[in-house]
């Protein structure tokens, strides 16, 4: 879209005031996974968390583990930037998904199919997320299918629509108008 996804402006903020709007009631805390100058996100008060090795959106996950384990946390639940609908019963939905998988590994899914940037992470991974990753694997669903996800269903497919376009960007604008 011309610059950083996370600060394109929708409805007069950017994508990620409408993410954390959504994710922060639902969450102790919110780290952000990105690479670059830090300092872009500053007004936002989240800590920010490089990649160590940038291969994709699985060293994003494994640098949050890593962050979150530090802290003493037990889970971490991924988003992606441009998700500006998220559900107000996602975190709490992934959680009771996950108590049925062997690893606790839980994926969101709708519909339209799974959303596998959108999960439940137990910190325990990490370690086979690293070993993953050093092994050269870069697909997300790969590394969760082998770990034994399971999924929270959800009915609202826009609930994970992807903000890709500018025409994604104008259909986003015209479902908080009606969201008003």
């Amino acid at each position: 879209m011309g610059m950083d996804k996370a600060l394109v402006p929708l409805a007069g903020q950017p994508l990620l005031a409408h993410v954390l709007d959504r994710l922060e009631p639902q969450v102790e805390g919110v780290l952000i996974s990105a690479n670059g100058d830090p300092s872009r996100f500053a007004a936002f008060g989240c800590p920010v968390v490089p990649d160590a090795t940038p291969q994709g959106p699985l060293s994003g996950i494994l640098a949050a583990l890593t962050h979150a384990a530090g802290r003493g946390a037990t889970h971490v639940v991924s988003t992606p930037v441009d998700t500006p609908f998220l559900p107000g019963d996602l975190v709490p939905q992934l959680l009771l998904a996950a108590e049925a998988a062997p690893q606790g590994l839980a994926l969101a899914r709708t519909a339209d199919g799974d959303h596998p940037a959108t999960a439940l992470w137990p910190v325990d991974l990490a370690p086979a997320l690293a070993a993953f990753l050093a092994e050269g694997g870069a697909k997300v669903t790969r590394f969760t299918d082998a770990h034994h996800a399971t999924h929270a269903d959800f009915a609202d497919a826009r609930a994970f629509l992807n903000l890709n376009t500018r025409a994604d960007l104008a259909l986003a604008e015209t479902l908080l108008k009606g969201l008003s």
